[in-house]
């Protein structure tokens, strides 16, 4: 890959999306496509391939989907499901058709069973039953990773797909219910703060554990992936290999932005999966490994949120 490539980023105005583009620039790349929703409706399959043929991009990065936590997928089944169907089926298409030469496809580690053998490896894909909570979601990001694999043997091309642990950080969508779990609970623990509440309550039992990557090291790992030359497997775990407890997590932030109030933990929701970590044992023999820790990500969360006045709720 060259720096004088064009390269589209999909979903260039999300978190994600935002830090692949930072990295690129950072890396002298220059020639970047960042069509906001305004110049580019990926759900019109028309439209997106009058894009395509249009701009002729060198390489893709299909960062944008329809995202949520727990409670907005569970809640929101079928839109999950149909929307980023439908924006991927219109990419992979327009990918295919512009002759792109490299396609990289953002997955989701929820696409591996509920009950998968811990840290998960790739291997794991479609050994048992998913989450019910976010099967939908899960459904939709495996048919982008099965997509990704078979242009790849059926027609040689050099598509790839990546599946993230949960990420946040800058740009990250801080609602208090349609959130993933950390600036779900920045932006509610703010409102408890304001309010000057003495409980803050938290869904599930607070005991399961999860992985969190900062947000710029997964941009890092997919440029990573981007510039990688030789042969590589059909999709690569990415994440830090190490988990913290939901109870922790709600205690740091607590601490960090100065809560001084009980938190309480409603086990009458659900918790999901008790553990999810995964394997990152491939990507790291890439040569990438994440810059930054648990804590120092959750101060730049926090950070970042009030330096913007809560406007991204």
């Amino acid at each position: 890959m060259k720096q004088s490539d064009k390269i589209l980023i999909l979903g260039s105005k999300g978190m994600v999306g935002s830090a692949i583009v930072r990295n690129l620039q950072s890396d002298n790349f220059s020639n970047l496509l960042t069509p906001g929703r305004s110049e580019l409706d990926l759900l019109s399959q028309k439209e997106t391939l009058e894009y395509f043929m249009a701009n002729k991009p060198d390489h893709v990065v299909l960062a944008a989907a329809k995202v949520g936590g727990i409670v907005a997928n569970n809640t929101y089944r079928a839109d999950y499901l149909i929307e980023n169907l439908s924006i991927q089926n219109n990419v992979f298409e327009a990918c295919f058709k512009a002759d792109v030469d490299k396609l990289l496809f953002l997955g989701s580690s929820c696409i591996y069973p509920k009950n998968s053998e811990q840290p998960i490896r790739e291997e794991s894909l479609l050994t048992g039953p998913l989450e019910p909570t976010n099967e939908p979601y899960a459904i939709a990001k495996i048919a982008g990773l099965k997509l990704a694999e078979n242009y790849k043997r059926q027609y040689g091309k050099n598509y790839m797909s990546v599946m993230p642990t949960n990420l946040f950080g800058e740009n990250d969508y801080f609602h208090p219910e349609k959130s993933h779990v950390i600036p779900g609970l920045i932006a509610r623990m703010d409102d408890a703060i304001k309010k000057d509440q003495d409980e803050f309550s938290i869904w599930g039992s607070g005991n399961p554990k999860r992985e969190f990557l900062y947000v710029d090291d997964m941009a890092q790992a997919c440029v990573t992936v981007l510039k990688h030359e030789g042969d590589l497997p059909y999709f690569l775990n990415v994440g830090t290999g190490e988990d913290i407890s939901i109870k922790e997590v709600a205690q740091i932030i607590a601490k960090e932005m100065g809560f001084k109030g009980k938190l309480v933990f409603d086990t009458s929701k659900p918790d999901g999966m008790m553990r999810k970590l995964l394997d990152v044992s491939k990507i790291k023999a890439l040569g990438w490994s994440p810059k930054i820790g648990f804590q120092e990500g959750i101060k730049k969360s926090i950070e970042f949120y009030y330096s913007t006045d809560n406007l991204r709720r």
